[in-house]
C-alpha cells in the first residue's frame, strides 16, 4: 500500500515537473541571434544611420548586431542558464551556401574570417586612395567639379540599375512615404558631395581631408544643440585637438584658398545634416538598396546646378580643352573609373561595417584618412610646411580619440540593451512556467 502511495506521489510529481518544462519546438537548421528584436533599439536595426567622416562617404547601418557580442563575450550579470548555449545534440551552424548539416564541409574562407575582414579593409582603403588620386588628376586638366560630381553619381546609378537587372541585389520596392523620408537625406548627400569636390578641385587633397576631419565636431554640436542630446565632456575634450590641428594646418597651408576652405566646411555641415535626417528616415530596407535610391535622388538634385553653373563654359571650351590635353579616350575612361571607384569604395565601407564592430570600423576610418593624406602627398608631390604636417597629425589624433570614445559608448549601450532584453525574456518565461505549473497541479488534484 505504502509503495503504491509513493509511486502515485512520484508519478504526480513527475507529471508536474514535466509541465514545468517549456514545450520543445522544431529546431531550425540555422539560428541567428541577429534576428532578435531588442526593445528600445528597434531603430538600430534599420538601415540608414549616421555617416562616416570622409569625402562623400556614406555609411548605412551602425546596426544592433548582437552576434558580435554574444558569440565572444558573456553578458555581465547574466547567469549561465540564461546565456545562449549550444546543445550537444544540436546541428552545427549552416554555411552561407547551405547544405547538409550532417556532412558540412567548411571552406578556407569560413575557417579564416579574419582574412576576409582584412581583405575588405584593404579594398576599402585601396579603392578610396585610387578614387582620390584619379579625381585630383582629372581636376588638374578638367576643373569642373559640378560636372564631375554628376558623373560620380551617374556611374553609380548605372551600376545599381545593372545590379538590380541581374538580381544582385533584388530591387526593394519604394513607396511615397519612404521617398519623402529619403529626399532630405539625398539633398544633403548631394550638397556635401558637390562641395567636397569643389574643395578637391581648389586645394590639395591632403588639405581638404584635414578640413573634413572637423566633421565629428559638427556632428557633436548638432547632436547637442539641435537634437538636445547630452554629449559627454570627454567627447568634447577629444575634439579640442581636432580644432587646434585644423587651425594650425590651415594657417600655413601652401595651397590654401577660401573657396577650398569654405567648400570643405559646407561639406562638413551638409553631411552632419544628412546624418540627422538619416536618423528620421529609418527603414527596414537593406543598405545597398537604400544607397541606390539615395544616389538616384542625389543625381537628380546635382544635374540642374551643373548645367546652370558649368554648362555654358563646358559647351564653349571645357570639353574641347580636356580632349585636347589628354585625348577623348583617356578623358572618357578617367570619368568612368573615377565614378566606379567612388561607388565601390562607399559600398565596401558599408560591407566592412557589417563585418566588424563599430569601434573597429571607427578606428579603421581614421586610418583610411591617414592613408589618403599620405598617398596624396607622395603621388602629387605636395609640399607642406612643418606646421601644416604637425597640425594634420594633431587633428587626426583627435579624430582617433573621439572615434574610439564614441564607438566604445555605443558598444556599452548595445550590451546594456541586450542585457535588458534577456532579463525580460527570462521574466516572461518564468511567469509562463509558473502558470503552467499551477495549471498542471490543479489538473492532478482533480
Amino acid at each position: 500500500m505504502e509503495s503504491k502511495v509513493l509511486s502515485g506521489g512520484a508519478a504526480a510529481t513527475a507529471a508536474a515537473a514535466a509541465r514545468l518544462r517549456l514545450p520543445r519546438r522544431p529546431r531550425p537548421e540555422c539560428i541567428s541571434f541577429s534576428s532578435f528584436s531588442f526593445p528600445g533599439a528597434a531603430s538600430a536595426h534599420k538601415s540608414p544611420t549616421g555617416d562616416v567622416a570622409g569625402a562623400g562617404n556614406l555609411i548605412w547601418g551602425r546596426q544592433l548586431r548582437p552576434s558580435l557580442v554574444l558569440e565572444t563575450t558573456r553578458l555581465p550579470g547574466l547567469s549561465a542558464a540564461a546565456a545562449p548555449v549550444r546543445r550537444s545534440d544540436s546541428p552545427p551552424p549552416c554555411s552561407a551556401a547551405g547544405g547538409d548539416s550532417a556532412g558540412l564541409k567548411v571552406g578556407f574562407l569560413d575557417k579564416n574570417p579574419a582574412l576576409v575582414t582584412g581583405f575588405f579593409f584593404f579594398m576599402w582603403y585601396f579603392l578610396n586612395v585610387i578614387f582620390n588620386i584619379i579625381n585630383k588628376k582629372i581636376y588638374n586638366y578638367f576643373p569642373y567639379p559640378y560636372f564631375v560630381s554628376v558623373i560620380h553619381l551617374f556611374v553609380g546609378v548605372v551600376y545599381c540599375l545593372i545590379s538590380w537587372g541581374v538580381g544582385l541585389p533584388k530591387r526593394a520596392p519604394i513607396d511615397s512615404n519612404l521617398l519623402k523620408l529619403l529626399i532630405p537625406v539625398a539633398v544633403c548627400h548631394a550638397l556635401g558631395h558637390v562641395t567636397s569636390n569643389v574643395s578637391f578641385a581648389a586645394v590639395a587633397v591632403s588639405f581638404t581631408h584635414t578640413i573634413k576631419a572637423l566633421e565629428p565636431f559638427f556632428n557633436a554640436a548638432a547632436s547637442q544643440f539641435l537634437l538636445g542630446q547630452q554629449i559627454p565632456l570627454s567627447l568634447w575634450l577629444s575634439l579640442a585637438p581636432v580644432v587646434i590641428g585644423v587651425s594650425m594646418a590651415s594657417l600655413t597651408e601652401l595651397s590654401f584658398n577660401w573657396i577650398g576652405f569654405i567648400s570643405a566646411m559646407i561639406s562638413n555641415i551638409s553631411f552632419t545634416y544628412r546624418s540627422l535626417y538619416s536618423k528620421k528616415a529609418m527603414t527596414d530596407m537593406d543598405s545597398t538598396n537604400v544607397y541606390a535610391y539615395i544616389s538616384i535622388i542625389a543625381l537628380i538634385v546635382c544635374i540642374p546646378p551643373a548645367i546652370i553653373i558649368e554648362g555654358p563654359t563646358l559647351l564653349k571650351h571645357g570639353f574641347n580643352d580636356a580632349i585636347a590635353k589628354v585625348g577623348l579616350t583617356k578623358f572618357v575612361t578617367d570619368l568612368f573609373w573615377v565614378g566606379l571607384f567612388y561607388h565601390l569604395y562607399n559600398q565596401l565601407a558599408t560591407n566592412t561595417l557589417e563585418r566588424v564592430a563599430p569601434l573597429t570600423h571607427a578606428v579603421g576610418n581614421v586610418l583610411k584618412r591617414v592613408f589618403v593624406i599620405g598617398f596624396s602627398i607622395v603621388v602629387f608631390g605636395n609640399k607642406i610646411s612643418t606646421q601644416t604636417g604637425i597640425g594634420t597629425a594633431i587633428a587626426i589624433a583627435g579624430v582617433a580619440i573621439y572615434s574610439y570614445l564614441k564607438a566604445k559608448m555605443e558598444e556599452e549601450k548595445r550590451v546594456s540593451l541586450q542585457l535588458e532584453y534577456f532579463k525580460k525574456v527570462r521574466q516572461v518565461q518564468t511567469k509562463g512556467e509558473q502558470r503552467k505549473a499551477v495549471k498542471g497541479i490543479m489538473q492532478d488534484k482533480k
